[in-house]
C-alpha cells in the first residue's frame, strides 16, 4: 500500500468547487503541494496563490497526466441530488466517465500513488433505526444521483483490482462557508434573508433529518485516509453520527441571522426521499482518530457570514 507524506504533490480533482477549495486550503496548510484540476480556465481568487500547480481539464473528455504526485483526492462530478431526476443519464454518464478517463491515465503512466474517491452516504437508502448506517449496511438506489455514485464506487473496485491503491469515501451531508445554492443550508439562508415578517416562509420537507457535517471536518477525513499507511479497508464513512432535522437548520441560520423563526409552508417533498439518514463514522475514528471538530451552530453561523459577505450586506 501507498500512502503520502508532507511536501508531496497532491492532484485535487474538482479543486474549484465548494468542497475542493476547503481541502486545497487544509493540505497547503498541512504541507503539501496541491496540483488544482478543474474544467475551470482559471482558479479562483480564494485558492490561486495556494496552488502549486493548475491544470484546467474537463474530465469528461480526457485526464491529465498526475505522474508527478504522490495522492489524488477525486472531487468532481455533478453532487446536487435534486436535479439529478431532470438530468438522469448526464450524471451517470458524466460521473462515471471521470473516473474511467483519470484511472485509465494512472494505468497508462504506471502510477503509483494512493486515490482517495468521493462517493456519498446518500448511498444508504433506508431508514437507519437509529443507529446509524455503517459500510456494511446495503445501499438503495434513490436517485440518478445515487445510481451514479454506485457506479462509480464499482469503477473504483475494477480499477483497485488492477492495480490501482484507491480508498471510496463515503461523505454524509456538507454544510459551511461558500456553499453553494442547491443545498439546504444556502437555499433556506437565501429565503430567509429575502422573508418579509407578516409573511409565511416557503419550504420543502424539513421534517426529514440528515447527518451533517462541517465542510472543513471532512475535508480533514479525506487527508487523514490519504495519509493513512496501512487501511484496513477500502471503504470508509465520513460523517458526525447524528442527524439534524431541516427544522434545526433553520433555527440555526434563523440564530446566526438574528432574526425570528419566521410561519411556514411546505412544498416540494421527494416521496422516496427516507426520513432520517444518519451515518457511523467507527472504521474512520477507530484507524485514523478523526473525529468531527465544528458544531452545527459554528457551520452554519460561517456560511452565513460567507453569504452576507459576498451579497454586501
Amino acid at each position: 500500500m501507498t500512502h503520502v507524506q508532507q511536501g508531496d504533490r497532491i492532484a485535487v480533482t474538482g479543486a474549484t468547487g465548494f468542497v475542493g477549495q476547503a481541502l486545497v486550503e487544509q493540505l497547503t496548510a498541512a504541507g503539501y503541494h496541491v496540483v488544482g484540476i478543474s474544467e475551470r480556465p482559471e482558479p479562483p481568487a480564494r485558492i490561486a496563490d495556494a496552488l502549486a500547480d493548475y491544470r484546467p481539464t474537463d474530465l469528461v473528455t480526457g485526464a491529465p497526466r498526475i505522474a508527478d504526485c504522490a495522492g489524488l483526492i477525486h472531487l468532481a462530478g455533478l453532487a446536487a441530488v435534486g436535479p439529478s431526476f431532470d438530468r438522469p443519464q448526464e450524471y451517470i454518464s458524466t460521473n462515471s466517465a471521470m473516473v474511467t478517463h483519470l484511472f485509465e491515465q494512472a494505468l497508462a503512466d504506471g502510477w503509483q500513488g494512493r486515490a482517495i474517491v468521493v462517493s456519498s452516504g446518500a448511498v444508504y437508502g433506508a431508514v437507519d433505526g437509529g443507529a446509524g448506517f455503517a459500510e456494511g449496511a446495503p445501499p438503495l438506489a434513490t436517485s440518478p444521483y445515487v445510481v451514479s455514485k454506485l457506479l462509480v464506487e464499482n469503477q473504483t473496485e475494477y480499477y483497485r483490482r488492477r492495480g490501482i491503491d484507491a480508498i471510496v469515501a463515503r461523505p454524509f451531508n456538507h454544510i459551511g462557508r461558500d456553499q453553494q445554492p442547491g443545498f439546504i443550508v444556502p437555499d433556506l439562508t437565501a429565503k430567509v434573508v429575502q422573508w418579509h415578517p407578516g409573511t409565511e416562509l416557503a419550504v420543502g420537507n424539513l421534517d426529514s433529518a440528515r447527518d451533517y457535517t462541517d465542510v472543513s471536518d471532512v475535508v480533514g477525513a479525506y487527508r487523514v485516509l490519504l495519509e493513512l499507511p496501512s487501511p484496513d479497508h477500502c471503504l470508509y464513512n465520513v460523517c458526525s453520527g447524528k442527524a439534524r432535522s431541516g427544522w434545526e437548520v433553520l433555527e440555526a441560520i434563523c440564530r446566526a441571522l438574528r432574526v425570528p423563526v419566521p410561519p411556514t409552508t411546505t412544498s416540494d417533498t421527494r416521496a422516496i426521499d427516507p426520513s432520517v439518514i444518519t451515518g457511523d463514522a467507527g472504521r474512520l475514528m477507530g484507524e485514523t482518530g478523526w473525529a468531527p471538530t465544528i458544531d452545527l451552530d459554528t457551520s452554519v453561523g460561517e456560511f452565513v457570514a460567507s453569504y452576507l459577505a459576498q451579497a454586501g450586506r
